[in-house]
């Protein structure tokens, strides 16, 4: 379940599976889901502090501080946007049917190449399960590069989350007429190597820009496809 990316004296980044809790839920005791950081800190025998989290259904790079002293750096770094984390997904065809009438969306059909990008911008809020569009929402923006049609026939992007909305990407791809495939809770009508997946990637965490980051021993980036 523990499969570490990169480790030294201050941070350790794991490659998180789909279907495993990136910290204890708030019902840890009676929470029976795999739990990648509470294994990972069993396994080193140590603290381990949370930089960042991935959604449940969510495979990819995650990232813990091994002290206070570095969590409190990292935070700092995500907080004011110093970190580039790249996610990839995959779609199906553009289609609204997901979204039901009465809800306020343009419903506008985009005309995709390879190479084209968008800046997606919105105002987030969150329900109990999944987010939604509201002018009391916060603000959110999502750089978004279309990479093209995959051998499956499936939509392939590159999404950088500028904000950290809860659900931001999944949203945002949906509000678009793309839900991720086996996102049903998005409107995804296709499965996903089960219940418990989406196809929704984190691959890649640049530190390029990154103060004080090679200091700390991390390199300019860490990506695993």
């Amino acid at each position: 379940m523990i499969e570490i990316i990169f480790e030294n004296e201050h941070f350790v980044i794991c490659d998180k599976l789909s279907g495993v809790l990136s910290t204890p839920s708030r019902f840890e005791d009676q929470d029976e889901r795999k739990c990648l950081g509470s294994v990972l800190q069993a396994a080193l025998n140590k603290q381990i502090y949370p930089v960042h989290r991935l959604d449940f259904e969510v495979s990819g790079l995650v990232m813990f501080a091994k002290s206070p002293e570095a969590h409190r750096q990292a935070n700092s770094w995500f907080e004011k946007r110093q970190v580039h984390k790249t996610y990839r997904a995959l779609t199906t065809g553009q289609d609204f049917s997901h979204i039901p009438l009465n809800i306020k969306n343009a419903r506008q059909k985009m005309a995709l190449h390879p190479g084209i990008n968008f800046n997606w911008e919105g105002r987030i809020l969150r329900g109990k399960r999944r987010a939604f569009e509201s002018p009391h929402g916060k603000s959110s923006l999502t750089l978004v590069a279309y990479i093209g049609v995959e051998e499956r026939g499936f939509h392939k992007w590159d999404l950088h989350p500028v904000t950290g909305r809860s659900h931001q990407l999944r949203f945002d791809l949906s509000r678009h007429g793309f839900p991720i495939v086996g996102d049903q809770l998005y409107g995804s009508k296709v499965d996903w190597k089960g219940t418990n997946s989406i196809a929704l990637r984190a691959y890649e965490i640049d530190f390029e820009k990154t103060p004080g980051a090679e200091a700390l021993g991390l390199p300019a980036k860490i990506r695993r496809d």
